[in-house]
């Protein structure tokens, strides 16, 4: 078996990833197949940590520009976060995973408290800890989520698992077949020129914090376990050399 680049690291997943390319919102299927991509990840011996968005139950941004109140949007986001942590959550233990599910909005019935010091020591015992409530705060999404759970957990890399999208492109490759994927950049290449990888707050914070992210599409099979071993997959980004 090969021996994994990194030893603690952080993998965000986005809500639209739960629901696949099903029309339903939560689906079953890519749910499972997301468990079974973070169950391969593990038995490489790494210490995995999740935070998990919400985009596929609720956007806060466009509840906001239908008049809803733009704090009041952010805490429905941060619930719809926690019913995606207990669906993979749920996926994790059928294979036997201990999981362990935090929220940075206290709801004791369904989820710890979020408290750094126990994260890390569920991290230590091998059970995975899925972040769930953003940071807690209105105005601040799961990138930042990210970038922050990822910084205080003391992980190595940032991985930003995308639902289709292989890497970070110079216009949406969705929308131009000319598009150019980059295979590294510059945190500040991926700011000034406005990419889209994920909000500024979070790239900002990964870059004061030389904290690599790799962007890659966790629906190509395989290619969670191949960045842990250290293949080149997807887009990293990092500091100038």
């Amino acid at each position: 078996m090969s021996q994994p680049k990194y030893k603690r690291v952080l993998l965000k997943i986005s809500g639209e990833s739960l629901k696949g390319s099903a029309a339903i919102n939560i689906d079953p299927v890519s749910v499972s197949y997301l468990a079974q991509q973070i169950a391969d990840a593990l038995s490489l011996g790494v210490e995995l940590a999740i935070v998990i968005g919400g985009g596929n139950l609720w956007r806060g941004g466009f509840a906001e520009s239908q008049g809803m109140d733009r704090a009041t949007a952010d805490y429905a986001g941060m619930l719809a976060t926690v019913i995606n942590a207990l669906a993979l959550q749920d996926a994790l233990e059928k294979r036997g995973i201990i999981t362990r599910t935090q929220s940075a909005i206290q709801m004791q019935a369904v989820a710890e408290p979020y408290i750094r010091r126990r994260a890390m020591r569920h991290l230590e015992k091998g059970r995975v800890v899925i972040f769930s409530g953003g940071t807690g705060n209105p105005f601040m999404t799961t990138d930042t989520a990210s970038a922050l759970r990822a910084l205080e957990i003391g992980a190595e890399v940032l991985l930003m698992a995308k639902n289709g999208v292989d890497g970070v492109y110079d216009s949406d490759p969705r929308e131009n077949i000319n598009a150019q994927r980059f295979g590294q950049l510059d945190y500040m290449d991926a700011l000034s020129r406005r990419l889209q990888v994920m909000d500024s707050t979070a790239v900002s914070l990964c870059m004061d914090n030389k904290l690599p992210i790799v962007v890659f599409d966790i629906f190509e099979k395989g290619n969670l376990s191949r960045i842990l071993i250290g293949e080149e997959v997807g887009t990293i980004i990092t500091g100038r050399e």
